[in-house]
């Protein structure tokens, strides 16, 4: 059964205020997400759906800020729901939930344009500052899960050596955070020639998303820490 609007949007809170729609097969995790975000002034759960199709149709109608998506979940798994939703909504950001056992559903949805992703026993404080971050354009990753999931993608991935100098400065700054106009202004290049420097980054290292450049980028030694935030634009 879908749940839509939610009291937290009901009862009179401001404007400007983060939208969550959540994604989950477990009403009991669902309840206790959205009675946790609801505490947060400055965010609402404006929806809650049981299942990737009612994820995707809720979507569309609510039009939420940022999503916090289940990945094992039957029917459509969080994967394809993801992969659908940002296809439908690329401005959406979802967030995955998962546990220590499935990297490789971690790795498919980063690769699918999930933002970050988080553990299920996250603590309370790190849900709600990573709903904010998603919704600033940051990329929350669980640092428990890292290097779960940066070993993963090491296998068959290409080294660092396949990008040209300038490819390299480009995605370190990606990892670091930078927007692509702030990228052109520290390059000193037009924001048209750094686009073309991503496509081919992309291409060479066999990614679809500035998340999963930053994590390349970190587990191949180009930046001495975890991607901070990764900037679509």
């Amino acid at each position: 059964m879908i749940a839509t609007e939610s009291s937290a949007v009901s009862n009179g809170r401001p404007t400007g205020v983060i939208r969550v729609l959540l994604v989950d097969d477990h009403a009991l995790l669902r309840a206790g997400m959205a009675r946790l975000l609801d505490f947060a002034d400055d965010v609402a759960v404006v929806g809650s759906a049981g299942g990737g199709v009612e994820g995707l149709q809720l979507a569309a109608a609510l039009r939420p800020d940022v999503v916090l998506m289940d990945l094992s979940m039957p029917g459509m798994s969080g994967v394809e729901a993801t992969r659908r939703l940002l296809a439908a909504h690329p401005d959406t950001a979802v967030v995955v939930l998962t546990s220590f056992a499935d990297p490789d559903l971690v790795i498919d949805a980063l690769d699918a344009g999930a933002i970050g992703y988080l553990l299920k026993d996250a603590e309370p404080d790190g849900l709600v500052d990573a709903v904010r971050a998603a919704a600033r354009g940051e990329s929350p990753l669980d640092p428990r899960a890292a290097r779960v999931v940066l070993t993963g993608r090491m296998k068959a991935a290409p080294p660092a050596s396949v990008l040209s100098e300038r490819e390299k400065e480009v995605l370190v700054l990606v990892a670091e955070g930078l927007a692509n106009k702030q990228i052109a202004r520290t390059l000193g290049i037009a924001e048209r020639t750094v686009k073309a420097h991503l496509t081919s980054v992309f291409t060479q290292i066999g990614v679809t998303d500035r998340t999963s450049a930053a994590l390349w980028a970190h587990r191949r030694g180009l930046v001495s820490s975890p991607p901070k935030t990764a900037p679509r634009r």
